[in-house]
């Protein structure tokens, strides 16, 4: 047991200086002008307008989805022939899924153009920044430089 402890130890051990060595390694070839950027982009989607109108929107969509429902609900319980309900039932069913869809299409569409519109954001404030490299803020442990209320500020 004591010796499996000691063998994963001098393995984690030489893993460790392996790995290091290479990144000491490869930082060597990097220019001293190399710039780095770090963007929060949780932060920056949070504080998007974009983000929060297109939130308010499907909410708005939901809450009429829901009115739909409840209203098709109340015809079809008034309605007492058996056939007659069923095919109601079904006619509203069809109706549901086909506005079901649009919407969905539409807020993948609109998500899709906002993420567009964020990643160019981003592209541009690093140009203007003269900057090489921009990662996202959660990836990186220590280094480069926060860009991220410039993003921020640049989408509003």
């Amino acid at each position: 047991f004591m010796n499996k402890k000691v063998k994963f130890l001098t393995v984690g051990l030489a893993a460790f200086v392996i790995g290091f060595t290479a990144n000491n390694f490869a930082m060597s070839d990097v220019p001293a002008n190399y710039k780095v950027a770090v963007v929060d982009i949780p932060q920056v989607v949070s504080s998007s307008t974009q983000v929060k109108n297109l939130k308010k929107e499907q909410q708005a969509k939901a809450d009429e989805l829901v009115k739909f429902v409840e209203k098709a609900r109340k015809e079809v319980a008034a309605v007492s022939d058996e056939t007659k309900k069923k095919d109601l039932e079904t006619k509203y069913t069809k109706e549901l899924q086909a506005k079901r869809e649009k919407i969905e299409k539409e807020y993948l569409t609109k998500l899709s153009a906002i993420d567009d519109n964020i990643s160019k954001t981003v592209e541009t404030q690093a140009k203007e920044g003269g900057y090489n490299l921009v990662l996202a803020k959660g990836v990186v442990l220590h280094g480069g430089e926060d860009i991220t209320q410039a993003v921020i500020k640049a989408l509003k």
